[in-house]
């Protein structure tokens, strides 16, 4: 019979794969990358760094989820909600904390980091 592992083996996060996403804390608002074409329009295959750039610049995200603070003080936000989870919005390039999980890039950014909300993402680039 094989033997179980101890507790501190269970407790050690190399021993656990991550199953869920983050929640945001505050104001903070997780936000999904989108996919980069790995072609051009024109059919060109992009290299993988290219790809990478593209990925690491882009100014168009996916809200995943907010943090139980967003758009809550009134006072800067006096309209309500600049969006929602479910949106892409119109970011700065580097704006917010870029993470990878199981190989997909997401963004912690800043509720106020948001410019714009766009309803179809495809054609934005940064300029």
């Amino acid at each position: 019979m094989a033997s179980l592992p101890s507790v501190s083996g269970l407790l050690d996060p190399k021993n656990r794969p991550a199953t869920q996403l983050p929640t945001p804390s505050g104001y903070r608002i997780l936000c999904a990358v989108p996919e980069v074409q790995e072609k051009t329009d024109g059919g060109v295959i992009k290299s993988d760094k290219t790809i990478e750039n593209e990925a690491l610049l882009t100014v168009v995200l996916f809200v995943v989820k907010m943090g139980p603070d967003c758009y809550r003080d009134r006072k800067r936000f006096p309209s309500g909600a600049w969006c929602a989870e479910g949106d892409f919005v119109l970011v700065r390039p580097h704006a917010g904390s870029r993470i990878n999980i199981h190989g997909k890039d997401f963004r912690l950014i800043n509720d106020d980091s948001v410019e714009a909300v766009v309803s179809d993402p495809r054609g934005y680039k940064r300029a």
